[in-house]
């Protein structure tokens, strides 16, 4: 296969890659990278994630330093906020802006789920008007959550950056530092019998820069490549770390975003939990400075992120792609 990074794969080329990609069957389950984050020689985590995000763009992380008790208590919110009848779920529903509940279905390309998005920092942008009053535990599990979220997202960008020979805070920085935005999306696909025939997210890459994910215990998570959708294995109490448009773009292509999509089950719910980091809305976004010059000239054009944004999401809403 062709390296990815040659072509256009940012989340604005979606509609021609799901044309592309439409006949593509499953190969199987993907050995997707697992970088054990309690080894002790820095070096070596620097190396496993770089290549992973080299040639992946997608790994897991164990041993990362989440409680497992942490993760349970956002799960077990999560789950309690689907259960509720649709008039108190309606509280917390989406109105102009991306953050609230919704529950949708997309003719075309059968693609549907609940969801429930907000923001998580950094605190000047969060509005808790869509965060659920019920569970009454939502709140603190959610903000504890983020500070190990916060936490852990630095310490990849951390070594991604020593991979492109920048010091370990140059990724973070770029991002805005601690203006960096955190997004929450809590999808929700309920059992369905024609699972054949419907996608819970359809193909695309993440808008942003990196995203951390956390699912339950079922499947559904596929990644694209050599040629084939290979399913994401499930480990308990692991964490996956996908690579977004903006890192690839600010990594002028060292890194790989990683197209991917989600399905549904025929018997069994599945609920996800992605944080979805970005740059702020008025940062320049593009190839870092120290990354190019004449021997290794800018492969993308550096925009203002928030018209990026607008850009993509404008393509998508077009080819009735969903915002994942």
């Amino acid at each position: 296969m062709v390296d990815e990074r040659d072509h256009d794969t940012s989340s604005s080329s979606l509609p021609s890659l799901t044309k592309q990609l439409a006949d593509t069957t499953l190969g199987g389950s993907a050995d997707v990278p697992v970088v054990d984050l309690s080894v002790s020689d820095e070096g070596f985590l620097v190396r496993e994630v770089v290549k992973a995000s080299e040639e992946w763009g997608v790994f897991q992380v164990v041993n990362h330093g989440i409680p497992t008790e942490q993760m349970q208590q956002l799960q077990v919110a999560g789950k309690q906020f689907f259960d509720l009848p649709e008039t108190e779920k309606d509280a917390v529903a989406k109105e102009e802006d991306f953050e609230g509940y919704k529950r949708k279905y997309l003719g075309g390309i059968n693609n549907w789920d609940e969801h429930l998005f907000h923001r998580l920092s950094p605190p000047s942008i969060i509005n808790y008007k869509y965060w659920p009053k019920n569970p009454p535990q939502y709140r603190e599990v959610n903000e504890e959550y983020t500070r190990h979220m916060k936490k852990l997202t630095e310490k990849i960008l951390g070594w991604l950056s020593e991979g492109l020979g920048l010091p370990c805070v140059a990724l973070t920085q770029s991002l805005g530092g601690e203006m960096a935005e955190y997004v929450i999306r809590v999808n929700y696909y309920p059992p369905s019998p024609k699972s054949e025939l419907a996608l819970g997210a359809a193909v695309h890459t993440d808008i942003g820069a990196i995203t951390l994910l956390v699912p339950n215990e079922v499947p559904g998570l596929q990644v694209f490549k050599d040629e084939q959708w290979l399913d994401v294995k499930y480990i308990n109490s692991a964490v996956v770390v996908i690579i977004g448009d903006q890192l690839m773009r600010m990594s002028n292509g060292k890194y790989k975003n990683v197209v991917h999509r989600a399905t549904l089950d025929k018997e069994n719910l599945r609920i996800s939990w992605p944080v979805f980091v970005a740059p702020r809305g008025d940062l320049l976004v593009g190839p870092l400075p120290e990354l190019t010059g004449d021997e290794n000239p800018p492969k993308f054009e550096s925009v203002v992120y928030k018209d990026y944004l607008h850009q993509t999401i404008k393509s998508w809403t077009l080819d009735k792609l969903p915002l994942y």
